[in-house]
């Protein structure tokens, strides 16, 4: 009789928390949602934010407001939203700067990644590429490598900055082909492309989107993707994988997080409507056509995702000497 009372109460329970759960999800979201991107508006995280938004706000009927706080190297949105109630009406775009950078660089970090973020799922990858001025002796990665070895240090490669994603593809690159090459940082991805446009640096490490309409009228070259395959976007230009260096990945990734405590429901709700929302035909080419790959995945394996890649780019920051301006 006990054993029959202690099953039926076990069974009362879990429906109870199973319908709290439910009435959680279907309550939400009852006012706007705010969406932070820590960068300035007009970005690439800005357009892939406002592409989600619009898509959950379709499915919701609820608004989700952009809020651009950009600054100290995306620290203070991201302070903002560890800072939040943890209810899901306050998202952040996440980059690996956010995430796996910016603890490794900065002494003072104004949140904990692990303590104050609830992980959602990952967005969009977007592959690096190696472009070099027309003049550059190297017309491969394999004659690039080759020719660093021969001259070690003195070839130099722009990025938008010291401790940027770029720079740690870079310095990513030097580790796993046994070159040396010349950091030089600048203050945006405009300017470093337009030091090699100029002949000033040699090459650059930069994203497709802003590269290819120079590569197309010869103003610059392509030398390869950063990546172990070539892009299916653009099947012609090289992969640093079929060059000999395999397992080379140099890129970025963007994702969504909101705050730690937020109830597991809420936070299934929102994974599986955004990954809903960047299988949609429009979001999937708006996205893919400037170089994005799309990723997700669950909430559980996007958390062990961030812990692995925090790990991998601690061990090249330290290899390779990186410290924030």
């Amino acid at each position: 009789m006990k054993h029959s009372r202690f099953i039926h109460c076990a069974g009362m329970i879990a429906f109870a928390a199973a319908t709290c759960a439910h009435a959680q999800v279907t309550g939400y979201p009852s006012r706007p949602v705010r969406f932070i991107v820590p960068y300035p508006p007009g970005g690439t995280t800005d357009i892939v934010a406002r592409g989600i938004a619009s898509k959950l706000g379709e499915h919701w009927g609820q608004q989700f407001v952009i809020d651009n706080r950009g600054g100290a190297s995306t620290m203070i949105g991201a302070d903002l939203a560890a800072k939040s109630p943890p209810d899901g009406y306050t998202l952040l775009l996440a980059t690996q700067t956010t995430i796996s950078i910016n603890p490794q660089v900065f002494k003072q970090v104004p949140y904990d990644v692990v303590r104050d973020f609830a992980p959602i799922t990952p967005l969009v990858y977007f592959p690096y590429v190696i472009a070099a001025h027309p003049s550059f002796q190297a017309k491969s990665v394999a004659d690039l490598i080759a020719l660093a070895k021969a001259k070690p240090g003195s070839i130099a490669y722009g990025t938008p900055g010291t401790a940027s994603t770029n720079h740690v593809a870079g310095a990513l690159l030097e580790t796993m082909a046994g070159i040396k090459l010349l950091h030089i940082p600048f203050k945006g991805a405009g300017p470093a492309l337009t030091a090699t446009l100029g002949g000033e640096v040699p090459l650059v490490i930069t994203g497709i989107a802003t590269v290819l309409p120079h590569a197309k009228t010869g103003r610059t070259r392509i030398l390869a993707f950063c990546a172990e395959k070539r892009h299916p976007s653009w099947p012609d230009i090289p992969s640093t994988g079929e060059t000999g260096l395999k397992g080379y990945d140099g890129g970025t990734w963007f994702s969504a997080l909101t705050r730690a405590g937020t109830p597991p429901a809420i936070v299934g709700a929102l994974n599986k409507e955004i990954i809903a929302g960047l299988a949609t035909p429009d979001l999937k080419e708006r996205f893919t056509a400037i170089g994005f790959d799309i990723r997700t995945s669950t909430p559980d394996e996007f958390a062990r995702f961030i812990k692995e890649d925090m790990a991998r780019v601690a061990k090249v920051i330290k290899s390779s000497g990186i410290k924030a301006e």
